[in-house]
């Protein structure tokens, strides 16, 4: 492509959103510029929902990928409000089963499908400084290996991100509604030829709630969730997360299984649900995590980024095509997707009610009650939660 011309659209954010976005403009004819600065730790331990091919296939890359590298998903397990273990089975499932992925080499694989479809994609490379300038485009700076340019186009997709990095610049404010964080550690593959377990399993105790599952690579991914503020969070060492670990029976069964290798890291990451009061601006759209982040115990996360990004870029392209109403039909779509996230999470956190007086769960009791738990402003940054 001819650098000198103006892009119709940059999409800042290589992940599900800015991959989705990038493909709907790019089926769609538009000029689109695909940057994804992959700056983050490594994601690990991320599902997608069945549903989820249904909008890969929509995209056009479902096979691309979904063909190879992941690991299937038949079951999630629970133990919640009773030591009791619960299996939803997607055997009755009208979209088959889900995926543990691979989450490196599934966004690697949506930006070859992008880059197929026609955008262009610029690896390892961060968008800086925008400007917009009063003939309605933007003034790009990108920083990468061996890329570094200023590019212009008319729109720009805030795919960043819990970090909102475009829209907080431009004046949108993030609303976050808890704090939630996640502690994981990624276990040694079990010894001896141990068959592939194709279900996950949430435990919940009196400060919290475990996610474990088999990665596609054989490594076991342990995360416990719970409130940054709360002793709980404070597991800084293998030894103390183990012991907690195996501590949770149904927990311990499957990590007795497997071993920490020496050069395992215990990470941190955010796991709150927040959102943008607004989620496009003048020149700009927000989707993915950038536009509403949700608790992975939704499970929502993938397929709401990748729903969010198709949905940004199908309105930018709606909108160039001078039809107004593009926008706010965008924003209602995001409003409803946000508005029924959080309906399930009370009602999910609401069946747990073995430890009402832990400051855990005394908070997600009341906030079963709508808008009981306040919104307050919080910049978070950080890399998406380990799990969709």
């Amino acid at each position: 492509m001819n650098p000198a011309r103006p892009y119709d659209v940059v999409v800042a954010g290589g992940g599900p959103a800015g991959c989705a976005a990038a493909l709907a403009l790019a089926r769609a004819g538009r000029r689109v510029l695909l940057a994804d600065a992959d700056n983050g730790p490594p994601k690990v331990g991320e599902a997608l929902v069945a549903a989820g091919r249904v909008l890969l296939d929509d995209l056009g890359a479902a096979d691309r990928v979904l063909g190879t590298g992941h690991l299937p998903c038949y079951a999630n397990l629970s133990s919640w409000g009773s030591s009791a273990v619960h299996a939803v089975d997607f055997i009755n499932d009208p979209h088959g089963h889900g995926w543990h992925l691979d989450r490196r080499l599934f966004d690697r694989q949506l930006r070859e499908a992008a880059r197929a479809a026609g955008a262009e994609v610029a690896e390892h490379t961060a968008v800086r400084r925008p400007v917009r300038h009063r003939n309605g485009r933007w003034s790009l700076t990108l920083r990468g290996r061996g890329d570094d340019r200023t590019v212009h186009c008319e729109w720009v997709v805030d795919a960043t991100g819990r970090r909102a990095a475009i829209a907080t610049r431009c004046g949108a404010r993030r609303k976050t509604h808890d704090r939630l964080t996640a502690i994981h550690l990624t276990l040694a593959p079990a010894a001896g030829t141990e068959a592939a377990d194709g279900s996950s399993l949430v435990a919940s105790d009196e400060d919290g709630w475990w996610y474990t599952a088999l990665l596609p690579s054989r490594r076991r991914l342990v995360a416990y969730f719970t409130d940054a503020d709360l002793p709980a969070a404070a597991l800084t060492t293998q030894t103390r997360f183990m012991q907690r670990t195996l501590a949770v029976r149904h927990l311990a069964q499957r990590a007795r299984r497997h071993s920490p290798p020496p050069e395992a890291t215990l990470r941190r990451a955010p796991a709150h649900s927040a959102h943008l009061d607004q989620v496009y601006g003048d020149g700009w759209i927000a989707a993915g995590d950038a536009a509403v982040a949700f608790d992975p115990l939704s499970a929502q996360g993938i397929i709401t980024a990748l729903y969010t990004g198709k949905s940004a870029g199908q309105a930018i392209d709606t909108q160039l095509r001078g039809d107004e109403t593009a926008l706010m039909d965008y924003t209602a779509k995001v409003r409803a997707a946000h508005t029924a996230y959080r309906h399930g999470l009370r009602t999910v956190y609401a069946q747990e009610t073995r430890w009402p007086h832990r400051p855990f769960w005394a908070r997600r009791l009341a906030a079963t009650t709508p808008h009981r738990m306040e919104p307050h402003h919080d910049p978070a940054t950080g890399s998406p939660p380990p799990r969709a």
